[in-house]
């Protein structure tokens, strides 16, 4: 399996985005949030990509799971958890 590459998703930095993470179970869903990405990175141990939202706050999806992707779209399956994360750029009009 290929591990998820910064390159994949640096086209989501500085732009606004929704945010879902679903549970593969059905359990509760968190709400989809509207977010701007500031920036993208590995984490210190190599095992996670970071979605920085400013310097702090940040959402981790493990660099193993299932990516699937198109220009507006990524989104991850991790078969540890059971949850999916998805990001998609929000049309501004």
């Amino acid at each position: 399996m290929e591990l998820i590459k910064l390159e994949d998703v640096g086209r989501f930095v500085g732009v606004p985005v929704e945010i879902a993470i679903q549970d593969s179970e059905g359990g509760d869903q968190a709400p989809t949030v509207k977010k701007t990405v500031k920036k993208v990175q590995y984490c210190p141990d190599g095992t996670h990509i970071r979605y920085y939202f400013d310097d702090f706050y940040f959402l981790a999806v493990l660099l193993a799971s299932e990516v699937s992707q198109s220009e507006n779209h990524w989104s991850a399956f991790d078969q540890e958890s059971g949850l999916t994360y998805t990001v998609k750029k929000v049309q501004v009009f």
